[in-house]
């Protein structure tokens, strides 16, 4: 009979309470507890019925924790990594990665000589349009591939979810291009090898606050590459990558759905047989954890490929 593992959660935004909900339904992970640094959200999760723990460094020590998910800000990621690695757990750990590039190179050192399981949650990973994607590029059936273009557009950010979350509207360790532009770029890299940055030009409002308007070149394995992304406006939040090629181009669109074109034509939907793309999404990224922490060689990105996109965010933030 398969193993179940008991996973700490540190982190209780919005985050983690997806994990809260999403965890115990994969079948194989046991919420062992929780906790945040906010008062006002372990008396929330406590409230729904979370064990929450009063201090996290007994969470991570807690026998029955097998795995530790990080889901706070980035620049706190590395105290809890390295807590995790130093009592043999393993870690899952939400992107970006963090925001100090030696910081995130010294983690990652520590991660690979430790030989603790350990991945980050970049959420295209295991997603079916990733596979998708990378099969068709495979099998030639694009043609000849013309570019990768991506379009991110946000009425607010915040986004409305994470209004709680203030430090995401802040330069310091938020953005879009850091929250969601990091998942695009991954899969960038991870379809065609590492990227180059070109050019980037993004907007600030002054103060603290993070960009509102991005507008990155880039190029892979020779494959033009390009990320625009803005906040403000009327209309509805846009999350949407292009794979063009002369045979046939593919779109995945708010993460997790995928349509094709042909020709002139427009793009058809992909997926029809799939019910719920997002659920479906948030299955396969579970199963890939259980996996890793079987032992498997899985899609999880390591915290090398977190690196490696962190370094082009941080690039294009630096440009401007």
């Amino acid at each position: 009979m398969s193993r179940s593992y008991g996973v700490a959660v540190i982190g209780l935004g919005a985050i983690g309470q997806r994990m809260l909900a999403n965890m115990p339904r994969q079948g194989r992970l046991t919420i062992v507890g929780g906790w945040d640094v906010l008062s006002e959200a372990r008396r929330a999760a406590a409230a729904a019925g979370t064990p929450v723990a009063e201090e996290w460094q007994a969470l991570i020590a807690d026998p029955a924790t097998d795995c530790v998910y990080i889901g706070t800000p980035p620049a706190s990621h590395g105290a809890y990594v390295r807590a995790a690695l130093a009592a043999g757990k393993a870690v899952f750990c939400e992107k970006p990665l963090g925001i100090d590039l030696a910081e995130s190179r010294a983690l990652a050192a520590a991660v690979a000589s430790s030989g603790v399981p350990a991945a980050i949650n970049l959420s295209l990973a295991a997603a079916r349009p990733t596979a998708m994607m990378a099969e068709a590029l495979e099998d030639g059936s694009l043609g000849t591939v013309q570019g990768l273009d991506i379009r991110l557009r946000f009425r607010a950010w915040p986004r409305p979810f994470q209004a709680n979350a203030g430090w995401l509207g802040e330069r310091a360790e938020g953005g879009f291009l850091r929250e969601v532009g990091t998942h695009f770029l991954y899969l960038a890299e991870r379809l065609f090898g590492p990227a180059r940055l070109l050019s980037a030009d993004c907007r600030f409002p002054g103060g603290a606050a993070a960009e509102t308007h991005a507008l990155l070149r880039l190029e892979c394995a020779g494959v033009p590459v390009t990320l625009a992304g803005s906040v403000g406006g009327a209309g509805r939040d846009l999350t949407e990558c292009t794979l063009w090629g002369t045979a046939r181009s593919l779109r995945t669109t708010d993460f997790y759905t995928l349509s094709q074109a042909q020709g002139d034509g427009d793009f058809l939907p992909m997926m029809s047989d799939v019910a719920d793309p997002r659920d479906d999404a948030y299955r396969r990224q579970l199963d890939a954890l259980v996996a890793l922490l079987d032992g498997a060689v899985g899609v999880l990105p390591g915290f090398d490929a977190a690196v490696s996109v962190q370094e082009l965010v941080e690039a294009a933030l630096s440009q401007s």
